[in-house]
């Protein structure tokens, strides 16, 4: 008697379940242990005369005891780092249940209390994996989206204090997107990009950030007998507008931003719903120029915007190099009469 597949995948489903539930309890278990690790190394040093030179003492020989016969995880340096995560994270009723040891590992050096909280907020609401977390802050998320908003607003935003409510609150620019496995020296075609990111979708949707969804690719559009074709579509439902990209392998022109404008306009008035919000056009480049973005589109524009992307992961000083630049040309433009 051949039994049913439904039933038997529901067995497999109840499985995976429950290994993935106890290694996270596992994980989260390690992490209290950590945490009260330090919690008793940093009462203990705070009984010292010279609480610096006992702290050194008390590690040193702490470390001695339990490295021989625990392993490289009670070293001096872990245990120190015990000590700091204690430090830094004091109330353990505040420890997250999703967190692993790893996801608090890389929240450690983070010195800005607001960018830590940060990351923080958006790995627990996304349910980010710990190399969800570490690509993230690798790709500089928090300083890309500071380019267009003020820290609060960034800040509210993720811990869903307030919606977002004008694209430059969710779009960043530039856009990272190492994960595609295109050459930065390579020719490739914009189909090839096209192609690239949806085989990663998973991926790409992460590097959007929060509420997309995708809706189609290479969107047919029939007017009069003309067919021109959008390259992506998305929703998002936090803004709660169609996203609309079109992909470039070039350097940005006047008549790719015209392009798109048309487009964003088809959907404004043959897609979009009155309750729905005006649709947003992304212009996704290999480089741009913020001053023929500025003079080709109107004074008011809030639905046409240009991200400049890179192939590769930036080493950070690169990266924040990139943005540096990128707001001093934003700051000189803004201050032109």
């Amino acid at each position: 008697m051949l039994l049913n597949p439904y039933f038997i995948a529901e067995i497999r489903l109840i499985i995976a379940n429950a290994r993935e539930n106890a290694a996270r309890a596992v994980d989260h278990q390690r992490a209290l242990m950590y945490w009260y690790i330090g919690q008793r190394i940093f009462e203990e040093e705070q009984q010292g005369k010279d609480r610096a030179e006992y702290g050194k003492y008390l590690i040193r020989n702490l470390a001695q005891e339990l490295e021989p016969e625990l392993g490289s995880g009670f070293s001096i340096r872990q245990l120190e780092r015990y000590r700091q995560f204690y430090r830094m994270f004091p109330i353990v009723s505040a420890l997250r249940t999703q967190f692993s040891w790893t996801h608090y590992k890389l929240l450690l050096p983070i010195a800005d209390e607001d960018k830590r909280a940060f990351y923080i907020a958006e790995a627990s609401k996304n349910l980010w994996t710990a190399r969800q977390l570490e690509r993230q802050i690798n790709s500089l998320l928090y300083e890309r989206l500071l380019l267009s908003n003020d820290k609060e607003a960034v800040l509210a935003v993720a811990q869903g204090e307030k919606l977002p409510v004008i694209p430059q609150e969710v779009i960043k620019d530039p856009m990272v997107l190492e994960f595609l496995g295109l050459k930065r020296e390579a020719a490739y075609y914009e189909k090839d990009l096209e192609q690239a990111m949806i085989t990663h979708l998973q991926d790409f949707l992460l590097e959007l950030g929060n509420g997309f969804s995708f809706v189609a690719r290479q969107k047919r559009i029939h007017l009069e007998g003309d067919d021109f074709f959008i390259d992506l579509v998305f929703y998002n439902r936090l803004l709660q507008c169609f996203v609309l990209f079109e992909l470039k392998t070039h350097k940005l022109t006047h008549e790719d931003l015209g392009q798109l404008q048309m487009y964003v306009n088809y959907y404004d008035r043959k897609e979009k719903l009155e309750r729905e919000n005006s649709t947003i056009g992304i212009l996704l480049c290999t480089d741009k120029n913020n001053a023929v973005v500025k003079y080709t589109l109107p004074q008011d524009n809030q639905s046409i915007l240009a991200s400049q992307y890179h192939l590769y992961l930036p080493k950070e000083e690169e990266l924040t190099k990139l943005l540096k630049e990128d707001m001093e040309r934003f700051g000189t433009l803004g201050h032109e009469n």
